[in-house]
């Protein structure tokens, strides 16, 4: 038969035959499978039977079930009806959105690790498709600030800190900000806490380099000019205890030399080893 255009697929009909070799049974093997009775011719004997488990046979797939059995003498033979026998593929590239039916498509017919980065919109993942602690480290850009790496030295000039600028957070490099505790007058550059009597020891301090008792009721503090930037225009604030009750004890502080501060400790008139003795100095670094 001619055709205009495309000729369709053919899918051709037969009529399959198949014998069986009888025996005392109701059971019986088909060569193809079926859906039910109803697509079985069966005759037995020259007669044709009623399909139906009611009636002369029942059939599902390849099993073949007969209400009475057969003998060994008894010829069988069925004919099965409207067999399909090629199935119609459509040519490649030829099914559309529109041939599928919605929700057609299940996870069990894409393929493992078949759905790739390209079939994923921009920003398309939501955070309620990320699962809880997910997230790790290694999958994070250097540049983003996760807490996971502690840094054990002292910052170099180039790396950055995190700051507020009036709610807007910034960079900064760590240069522009180490140099501000020996620059700010307000700043306490140096203290100490040291036990004056006896064999003068230091009980706390900070920016100290050493401390000298010169005499009784003397000491010299050296403060650390490497660290502290006292230098020479620095001011030092300071007291002490004799111990108990005294209305005369009195303790002179004063500037003594570069980054060094001097420390008199008397009891009236007399110097007097003091404990402890505490004193704190302020400069411009100069």
């Amino acid at each position: 038969m001619p055709f205009l255009g495309n000729r369709p697929a053919e899918n051709y009909i037969s009529y399959d035959v198949q014998h069986f070799t009888t025996s005392a049974t109701t059971s019986y093997t088909l060569d193809h499978a079926v859906a039910n009775e109803n697509e079985l011719r069966l005759v037995i004997n020259n007669v044709v039977q009623q399909p139906g488990s009611s009636y002369a046979y029942s059939a599902s797939g390849t099993s073949l079930t007969l209400t009475s059995a057969t003998s060994a003498t008894d010829t069988m033979y069925c004919v099965y009806l409207g067999k399909a026998t090629s199935t119609v593929n459509p040519p490649s590239g030829s099914v559309g959105s529109s041939q599928l039916a919605s929700d057609a498509v299940t996870t069990a017919k894409i393929t493992d690790l078949n759905v790739t980065t390209a079939k994923i919109a921009a920003d398309a993942i939501t955070e309620a498709k990320i699962a809880d602690d997910a997230v790790e480290s290694e999958h994070l850009n250097d540049n983003v600030i996760s807490g996971q790496t502690e840094l054990a030295t002292a910052p170099a000039d180039t790396d950055e800190f995190l700051v507020s600028d009036a709610g807007t957070l910034k960079r900064i490099d760590y240069t522009h900000i180490k140099g501000l505790a020996d620059t700010n007058t307000a700043i306490v550059k140096g203290w100490i806490k040291f036990n004056g009597t006896g064999a003068t020891s230091i009980d706390g301090s900070y920016n100290v380099s050493s401390l000298t008792d010169n005499a009784t009721g003397s000491y010299s503090i050296n403060w650390s000019g490497a660290t502290g930037a006292t230098g020479s225009n620095h001011c030092t604030a300071g007291g002490g205890d004799l111990g108990g009750y005294n209305n005369d004890e009195r303790v002179n502080v004063y500037n003594s030399g570069n980054n060094q501060t001097g420390v008199e400790t008397w009891n009236g008139t007399t110097a007097t080893d003091f404990s402890p003795v505490c004193a704190m100095t302020f400069g411009d670094g100069s």
